[in-house]
């Protein structure tokens, strides 16, 4: 399912390719599913207790690019939809539009260049994708202006358990939240919401959160690994192979405390491995989840991406199965916090 979910085409705005996936495989677990106008699909499951209102959220859309204009000679020039590392755009195979069309990012031949152009990345203004055509009318039968841009990048197992993606953020998320739907037995009722734009704002949570005003919610991620050989181990934000991730401050949200110490307590009782966060950096739904209504309790939970926003992330198996597995505790387990508070 994994592989499905992440070979699907879907940069922000374009969402729907994952969620009719998600559609098929959630049908017979839920007691109501919805699409809402942002195109957030909301998944309500009935719990032992209907006390309080229990959320998981994970973003569909992946980090992609959009056609921006077209040269004469049938050239593709591009902007960036979210944060993406264009270091490693250059040579990457990508497929565009709603035909998927396969095109190559291009740059200017290494020989041509100057030695002060070679000691800088190459920025995506420099950069164009080749379809391989000859003229701009050949171009335009093809793709138009505004078409989205997935990368065409192969799902591959390799090396002790790892697996090589792209869109892993926040696919991998999205894999646990199917499965918590599948498999647990929630506490209290819970909904599931499958949401877009998070690369581009955090927008569909904005709506989502507004909506269900839910009292608990964990957020599900992908989020940056630094155990690279370069790095030195105080440095390093995760590392793969150690665990899901709690965050404790993000850019736009704070772990809500009793959440924090709740899931760790929950890890320790069954057993599963977690990492901490070691920076503020970076950004997810809990941002806009946190804020919406009355307020709402959250926690970030990820799991650890190498190359994260590239065409070639790399996780861990391993630490997909115990997020799954911790997700599911704190889903079946959450009136145990109201015990405590």
């Amino acid at each position: 399912m994994l592989k499905k979910l992440c070979n699907a085409l879907s940069p922000s705005g374009m969402e729907e390719n994952v969620r009719k996936i998600i559609m098929e495989e959630i049908k017979p677990y839920c007691d109501n599913i919805k699409i809402d106008k942002m195109g957030n699909l909301i998944a309500f499951k009935r719990g032992k207790s209907s006390d309080k209102k229990f959320m998981a959220d994970a973003h569909m859309d992946e980090v992609g690019l959009i056609v921006k204009n077209i040269t004469e000679k049938g050239y593709i020039k591009f902007d960036e939809i979210g944060g993406l590392d264009n270091r490693l755009l250059p040579g990457k195979r990508v497929l565009v539009g709603e035909k998927a069309i396969p095109g190559v990012i291009g740059v200017k031949a290494i020989h041509l260049t100057t030695s002060e152009e070679r000691e800088k990345a190459v920025k995506t203004k420099d950069m164009y994708i080749d379809i391989g055509v000859q003229t701009r009318e050949e171009a335009l039968e093809l793709v138009a202006k505004g078409d989205y841009i997935s990368f065409d990048s192969d799902y591959v197992s390799f090396g002790e358990g790892l697996i090589k993606a792209k869109a892993l953020d926040d696919r991998a998320g999205v894999y646990i939240l199917i499965n918590m739907l599948k498999k647990a037995k929630p506490a209290y009722d819970f909904y599931a919401v499958f949401s877009v734009g998070e690369e581009i704002g955090l927008r569909g949570a904005m709506v989502s959160a507004k909506e269900i005003m839910a009292d608990y919610a964990v957020i599900l991620e992908s989020t940056i690994c630094a155990d690279s050989p370069t790095t030195p181990k105080h440095l390093q934000v995760t590392r793969l192979g150690e665990g899901p991730v709690f965050s404790v401050m993000e850019r736009s949200s704070l772990a809500d405390i009793d959440m924090l110490s709740f899931a760790k307590k929950i890890a320790h009782k069954a057993g599963i491995c977690y990492q901490l966060k070691r920076t503020g950096n970076g950004g997810n739904n809990a941002g806009k989840i946190q804020v919406a209504g009355r307020g709402t309790k959250t926690l970030a939970m990820a799991i650890p991406c190498r190359y994260l926003h590239s065409p070639v992330c790399v996780i861990s198996e391993k630490d997909l199965q115990l997020g799954e597995k911790l997700a599911i505790e704190i889903c079946e387990r959450m009136d145990e916090i109201c015990l405590e508070n």
